[in-house]
């Protein structure tokens, strides 16, 4: 594979509502530092800047953020707004509301209902929009988005937000929700080295109902938040040698072969690596490779 020629449009389009994206784009969340949050030291804040330029450079159109990415000196949403405004209208950034963290960085309470709404205008303002092309909701373990997403929906009405989405649901979450507004988007964790029936259920009943399903941690795996795995099973091994790609492409690659509505969002702190990723989008796997790689995903 070589990187430098190929764009985010190889991995084709989807919509989330009315807006088209690319279905290679980018998280903000590793931006910021060396890990997620307040996990590794603060990043160079002219290198993030590289790195967004350079994505959006590729082709990206897709930026996943949210208020609570920020490290002791770095804030995602600040280097987003630095980076690439004035905004292109063909760009969309999709943020997530609901968890919280204080200003020393510890997880505090999530917020209530009625506090959605300060999480949303903060989003603005750091962003320096006007209104929000997607929210998500991150549930934090309450049985019943019901309540929090009606009051995100409520939003939407008044024109703060423009597409809504849900992420760390259950198949049970997807249904509540699409009763009270339409969803655009299902955020959940999945990779494939990482067994998950309900994920693939839920996964599967997006498909159905035209909503794109939006995997993170596909390429970190096992290492989550702390960063990319550095363990890979003989198949993603083999296919990354077939085709003279890495590792974390392959993962990319998986990733988006499990159905034209689901989208893959690597994130990085480094430029070089972002047209690698951009690249998986451009790689094309056999039924015989998927099937090899698919036996890792399965219980």
């Amino acid at each position: 594979m070589t990187s430098e020629t190929i764009t985010a449009d190889a991995a084709g389009t989807w919509k989330l509502g009315d807006l088209t994206v690319n279905r290679l784009g980018f998280g903000a969340m590793r931006l910021t530092g060396s890990a997620a949050f307040h996990l590794g030291t603060p990043s160079d804040r002219e290198r993030s800047l590289a790195v967004l330029r350079k994505a959006v450079e590729l082709g990206v159109n897709h930026i996943d953020t949210a208020a609570f990415y920020f490290s002791a000196l770095r804030s995602a949403n600040e280097l987003i707004n630095s980076a690439l405004a004035p905004y292109g209208d063909e760009l969309v950034i999709v943020t997530k509301v609901g968890p919280y963290r204080d200003y020393s960085g510890e997880w505090a309470t999530s917020a209530r209902p009625d506090q959605l709404r300060g999480h949303v205008e903060e989003n603005l303002r750091q962003l320096g929009r006007d209104h929000l092309d997607v929210v998500n909701l991150r549930r934090m373990d309450q049985d019943s988005v019901a309540e929090h997403f009606g009051a995100l929906a409520e939003l939407r009405e008044a024109g703060l937000i423009r597409h809504l989405g849900i992420s760390g649901v259950e198949p049970k979450h997807l249904a509540e929700a699409q009763a009270i507004a339409p969803v655009v988007c299902v955020q959940n964790r999945y990779a494939l080295d990482r067994p998950d029936p309900e994920g693939d259920e839920l996964m599967r009943l997006c498909g159905e109902s035209g909503i794109a399903f939006v995997p993170f941690f596909a390429v970190a795996g096992s290492g989550g938040a702390r960063g990319a795995t550095d363990t890979h099973d003989d198949a993603v091994l083999a296919v990354a040698g077939a085709h003279d790609a890495s590792p974390a492409q392959v993962r990319l690659a998986w990733s988006l072969h499990q159905g034209a509505h689901v989208l893959a969002i690597p994130g990085t702190g480094n430029p070089e690596h972002v047209a690698d990723n951009v690249a998986a989008g451009g790689l094309r796997l056999t039924d015989d490779e998927l099937a090899r790689l698919g036996a890792s995903h399965r219980p």
